[in-house]
């Protein structure tokens, strides 16, 4: 069954027919509740309340901006607790990802889903951007885990028909000039793609749905050991700093699909390369890097990871270098 819905902002106002609305058969609305550190969407508080008033599953998004994840995740945060989003039944967050001075914006979600689900208990999290941006510029394997929804716009007027798969690819965003009663102008329109519905995207809802079963994978050989896939890991970048091939790799871990690998997942890698997590390992810098986020992924500084790898100026490291770990 597909679910119908809307994200709106302040370009909408508050002259809303909310019943209206909810006649026209849209069960779900996620509204712009803020923006970088500072922007709070001033129609929020009255739409959120029109939307839930009248039993759409609603939720808040952020815009994102590059910069200071931590202030944008705690002013996001702020905004959704002080509307009661992020309790059962709301529809789960969204992190808007669009603002055209991103560089490579993939380190930046990674820490922002990081951070939004230390700090509020929540896991579920909806990362949204263009067809453009998740074929050509986001990598969801580094960062979109079980409990991450994909938001795809394609203005395409197809209702779930997407130039773009991935198995946690959940909404698409079809039109940005949608017609839907109550509205007195243009408005976004959205549906669930299939395999999902709305129910698995509120809060407390039923479960998401999850990876479709994999068989299991050949016995690994003798010696080898268990390794966590990490934020920004790529199984060329494992391969080399374990001393194995990609093809042995995906041979010994059953994988399909060697560009595909989760974050979060564990697979087998040679011993004294890096499987234990103590320290040593290598790491190859991924774009978007920095040092401070590695210190933080790692559990260490940013001083103990520059003295270990000689590196006289910390905020200047190249994507591609390889640094090892303290």
């Amino acid at each position: 069954m597909t679910d119908y819905g809307i994200d709106i902002s302040s370009w909408q106002g508050t002259n809303i027919d909310w019943p209206a609305v909810r006649g026209h058969n849209i069960s779900f609305c996620s509204v712009k509740v803020t923006e970088a550190t500072g922007y709070v969407n001033p129609a929020a508080t009255a739409q959120v309340d029109g939307a839930r008033g009248v039993g759409i599953a609603t939720g808040g998004y952020h815009y994102a901006h590059p910069g200071d994840v931590s202030g944008q995740v705690n002013h996001f945060i702020a905004q959704l607790n002080a509307r009661g989003l992020l309790g059962s039944g709301s529809l789960w967050p969204m992190l808007d990802m669009e603002h055209h001075t991103f560089g490579d914006p993939n380190a930046f979600v990674a820490e922002f889903i990081r951070l939004f689900r230390e700090r509020t208990g929540r896991r579920e999290i909806a990362v949204y951007a263009n067809q453009h941006w998740f074929t050509r510029r986001l990598r969801p394997n580094e960062w979109a885990d079980d409990r991450v929804a994909l938001w795809c716009a394609q203005y395409n007027g197809d209702p779930g028909r997407v130039d773009f798969a991935h198995p946690r690819l959940a909404l698409h965003q079809h039109s940005q000039e949608g017609n839907v009663h109550g509205f007195p102008g243009k408005v976004d329109r959205n549906v669930t793609m299939a395999g999902w519905s709305i129910g698995s995207l509120i809060l407390d809802g039923a479960p998401a749905p999850g990876p479709a079963p994999q068989p299991a994978p050949p016995s690994a050989p003798s010696g080898w050991v268990d390794y966590t896939i990490r934020w920004g890991d790529t199984l060329s970048g494992i391969a080399a700093r374990t001393g194995t091939s990609v093809a042995e790799l995906a041979r010994v871990n059953g994988i399909a699909n060697p560009d595909r690998i989760q974050a979060g997942a564990v697979i087998r890698v040679p011993a004294g390369g890096g499987g234990g997590g103590g320290g040593g390992e290598r790491y190859q810098i991924q774009p978007g890097d920095t040092l401070s986020a590695l210190a933080v992924r790692w559990g260490t500084s940013v001083a103990a990871i520059a003295a270990r790898n000689g590196i006289a100026n910390p905020d200047f490291i190249r994507a591609g270098d390889w640094l090892t770990r303290p």
